[in-house]
Formats: structure tokens, sequence, C-alpha cells
């Protein structure tokens, strides 16, 4: 019934991961384990040129991680906001990944109606942005079609999103960096276009 823990326990287990460390990073999660409690938040900012930044992080010390982030923050050239600013800006979507496959016309319909919104489509992939809760509806259908999901996950996607110079570019994949090295960020989403 729960997405987002559904699509973790179906990564942890294309990682091989053991049972038994799933059921134990459950219990964790949900502070069935004294003492061992996580949170998970998003954080709203403004990056260099005040490009809108939605960071997901999961922590057992939300003061310690929030300061961390400012740090990074400040050192890159951006700024943390306030609650709400920067979230509207984005909107949650289920997504899914087909890698060098193209949908029929029949499948397409298929999918469409088991709720998928939009169908981008390139020489290396095809993919398919549903609402959070059409997602594993719509996995299954492709599935059930006989093509090979290579990604799926739930993602802040922006409305507009907005171009950036080469320079900005530097400037924040430098940031982006600096984010991805901080333990307890999960996932960085921007409105940039790259």
């Amino acid at each position: 019934m729960n997405p987002k823990l559904r699509l973790a326990i179906d990564k942890a287990r294309s990682m091989n991961m053991p049972t038994e460390n799933i059921e134990r990073a459950i219990k964790r999660g949900t502070g069935e384990i004294e003492g061992e409690g996580l949170e998970e938040l998003f954080l709203e900012a403004y990056g260099p040129a005040g490009k809108a930044l939605l960071i997901q992080i999961i922590t057992d010390n939300k003061n310690r991680t929030i300061a961390e982030i400012k740090h990074i923050l400040n050192e890159c050239g951006g700024k943390m906001a306030s609650a709400g600013s920067v979230r509207w800006l984005f909107e949650e979507k289920g997504k899914i990944i087909l890698e060098k496959q193209r949908l029929t016309d029949d499948l397409e319909l298929k999918v469409i109606e088991a709720g998928a919104e939009d169908i981008q489509t390139d020489d290396e992939k095809t993919i398919i942005f549903t609402k959070p809760e059409n997602l594993e509806l719509t996995k299954q259908k492709i599935l059930e079609a006989g093509f090979v999901i290579a990604e799926s996950s739930l993602d802040f996607v922006p409305k507009n999103a907005e171009k950036i110079s080469p320079s900005e570019q530097e400037t924040y994949e430098k940031l982006f960096e600096a984010l991805d090295e901080q333990q307890d960020v999960e996932e960085v989403y921007s409105n940039i276009l790259w």
C-alpha cells in the first residue's frame, strides 16, 4: 500500500540485499529498533542564480544534517528557503524508464488507460510519467506486455524548467557533487534544464 516503501524494497532486492537486512531497515525506519529512528525531510533551497532545489534527506539527526546542508549551500552560493517557497514549483510523479524499447501503439494505449500522463521517447529510452498512485498498476501493465523496466521511481518533476549558462553548469555540478557526498542526502531535484 506504500509506494515509496515498495520501490525501496524492489531496489534493495534488485541489488541482492538479504531479506533480513531489508526487514531490519524497515524496523529502523519505523522506530521499532530502540534509539535508531530515521526521519525523512524535504529541504527547500535556492542555488546560485536563484534556481530552485528540493533536497530529500533521510537522517537520524535532523539538526546536524540541516546545518551541514546550509554550510554546503553557503559555500556554493546558494541558500535555504522558507517552507513552501520552492516545493510548489515541483509535482510528484511516478517515473518508469524502458531502455532501448519502444512502446507499440496498442501498448501505449493500455499504458495511458492504466494511468500514464506523459510518454517521452528518444533513441535510447522511453520515459513514462504517471500519478504516484498509478505507478504500480502502470508497471504491471508494462511487465505483462513483455517489456523490461530499467528503472522506476517517485520523482519531483519541475513544472517549468529553466536553462542555465555553461558557467552556471560548472557551479551547479560542484554543488550537486557536494550534496551527493553528504551521507543523509537521498535525492536532489532542481528546475534546471541542462
